[in-house]
């Protein structure tokens, strides 16, 4: 059969990219298989099982400073009112995790290694737990598609996800991550509530509410997932149509109160531990995150250069364009047109927009009906599989090119991506090092000015001593530079170049803390700043330790008035010392 060939095809790639390409579980700190979200899933098992401390976490930092799996901070949980933490993930990764930590927790010792929770045994289990997990998913879509389209449009669906979405990413590398575990718990869901329209037997109702039971233990809005199972097999929302499904609910209303009532024991894993730890039995433990219900960031989640879902997801589009023959054909149409909408309309209204197309993934087994019905209808007309085979594959390019940069390349950035700069790059495997100066900024002239004249420039001298001279030095306490400015109205030049000389002994590594080398176009006359345009760039990006480098800063001049430039520099908490001298301005046409 096609589709098993396909399924063993990207078997093996997934197996080469999480054992091979990328292996977590040799990684370290906040690149390690238990780091940033996973070690908040993960915390309630060495919590429970190991340090017997699950209230007061007196174990944390020493974990912390050892493993650094968020850096310094605890982004695992947070203090409640009465001392105790609560932990800011629910926990049903937890229980999916716990019998992979079982076995390291077992191992660990005998093999010589920590049994801290946190030791190269639990980075591998939670790793192997995922890719199994992963590889678990993709078997049982494969046979739960085949009930509804042909052998080949399986084989081909498989392939696309796997090779041309960020599903490769996050079943093979990051799979310690929620997702992929909830995709297979969708794919288990369907299958079963499938079984269960077939045959009405018990076994599959009490699936069925143990599954959305541990999909909302996972995270709290899949309890959307009961949708599925309630408008299984419904085509249309007509009156009639949602009068046979209340007499089928009423007909078989044991079976939906069984299925509740497992669903419901899953759930209260949840409610009591908020009880143990606050003396609540509903606690929001996200702090400040919440959604905006009624602006959901729809263009932002989706489109942004950033982190966008379709941008970093493309090959996405072709399962939303499936929707057109899947309302036309499809089977469940109702049960996946509505779980779809509303789950895009959730990821989208969590106010951390940023956080990217990650929170799709779960959906992709429903998203993958209209995928294989748009793959259904290009086999059956020759004309659309030309127009989108060369598509498809563009998409693969993609994809393979964006999960290379995202861990070893370097040019995928997902803090910094910005529109100039993805166009830069996007399918390239190297550039000029000058041009990561576009993550931050605007404007960048690639050739050698031929015309340049200087326009200002200031050695940046603030004390001369005997035999030393002493240059603009930005540090842990000196954080901000004076405003250097001069009048300035525009000459023959369309360009400004801002140059600068930075040394460093350390190079400071966090994004956020980089210094800011700041250039601005001023307007005097207007109240306020009367900032016209501003350029920056932190320098960091170009140093490295006990380096000394010139740094520039390119800036198209605007067609509006302004009177004045101004060029400051910005330590940006940063405790690493900066020493910067030679400022210059030239200004240039070609």
């Amino acid at each position: 059969m096609f589709s098993r060939t396909a399924y063993i095809v990207c078997l093996l790639l997934m197996c080469y990219t999480s054992f091979f390409f990328y292996p977590r579980w040799k990684q370290h700190n906040t690149e390690a298989a238990i780091a940033w979200d996973v070690s908040g899933y993960y915390w309630y098992l060495p919590s429970m099982f190991i340090y017997h401390d699950l209230e007061h976490q007196g174990f944390k930092d020493s974990i912390l400073k050892k493993y650094a799996p968020t850096g310094s901070d605890f982004q695992q949980g947070m203090q409640l009112d009465n001392g105790n933490y609560v932990m800011k993930y629910s926990s049903g990764m937890a229980v999916m995790f716990l019998p992979f930590f079982t076995v390291a927790n077992v191992l660990a010792g005998p093999l010589g290694y920590p049994a801290d929770g946190f030791s190269a045994p639990y980075q591998l289990a939670i790793q192997l737990g995922g890719f199994l997990m992963s590889i678990i998913g993709l078997w049982y879509l494969r046979k739960l598609l085949l009930n509804f389209y042909g052998d080949k449009a399986v084989a081909i669906t498989l392939i696309l996800l796997v090779l041309g979405s960020n599903y490769l990413n996050y079943s093979s590398i990051d799979c310690g991550m929620s997702h992929c575990w909830l995709f297979t718990i969708y794919v288990f869901l369907m299958l079963n509530t499938h079984y269960f329209y077939q045959t009405f037997k018990t076994k599959f109702a009490i699936r069925i509410g143990l599954l959305v039971g541990l999909a909302t233990l996972t995270r709290p809005t899949d309890i959307i997932s009961c949708l599925i199972p309630l408008l299984w097999g419904m085509e249309s929302i007509s009156v009639a149509a949602i009068k046979d499904r209340f007499n089928l609910i009423v007909k078989n209303f044991k079976s939906l109160l069984l299925a509740s009532i497992c669903a419901v024991v899953v759930i209260s894993v949840q409610l009591i531990y908020w009880k143990h730890v606050s003396g609540h039995w509903l606690v929001y433990s996200y702090g400040d995150q919440s959604f905006s219900w009624k602006h959901p960031h729809w263009l932002l989640y989706s489109l942004n250069y950033r982190c966008g879902w379709l941008t970093y997801a493309p090959m996405l589009m072709l399962a939303l364009i499936g929707f057109l023959p899947f309302l036309k054909n499809g089977k469940n149409r109702v049960a996946i047109i509505v779980f779809c909408l509303i789950n895009y309309y959730i990821v989208s209204a969590w106010d951390i927009w940023w956080y990217g197309g990650r929170a799709m993934v779960q959906s992709y087994p429903a998203l993958m009906f209209p995928f294989a019905a748009l793959i259904s209808a290009a086999l059956d007309r020759k004309a659309l599989l030309w127009v989108l085979a060369p598509i498809a594959v563009v998409f693969i390019y993609f994809n393979v090119w964006l999960t290379w940069h995202y861990h070893k390349g370097g040019l995928y950035d997902s803090d910094c991506m910005t529109n100039h700069y993805f166009w830069r790059v996007v399918g390239r495997w190297s550039v000029p090092d000058n041009t990561i100066v576009l993550r931050d900024n605007t404007d960048l002239y690639e050739a050698q000015p031929t015309d340049t004249h200087l326009i200002y420039q200031n050695n940046l001298i603030v004390d001369t001593a005997v035999g030393a001279t002493k240059y603009l030095t930005l540090n842990k306490e000196v954080q901000e530079s004076p405003v250097y400015h001069f009048a300035y109205s525009g000459d023959r030049s369309t360009w400004l170049r801002v140059q600068a000389t930075f040394h460093c002994e350390h190079k400071e590594w966090d994004v956020w803390k980089m210094t800011q080398f700041i250039v601005r176009l001023v307007d005097r006359s207007k109240p306020g700043k009367g900032i016209v345009k501003e350029n920056m760039i932190r320098v960091y990006r170009l140093l490295d330790d006990g380096g000394t480098k010139e740094v520039s800063l390119d800036m198209k001049l605007p067609h509006k008035h302004y009177d004045s430039v101004q060029v400051s520099f910005w330590n940006a908490g940063s405790e690493q010392q900066l020493t910067v001298s030679d400022l210059k301005i030239l200004g240039f046409s070609k």
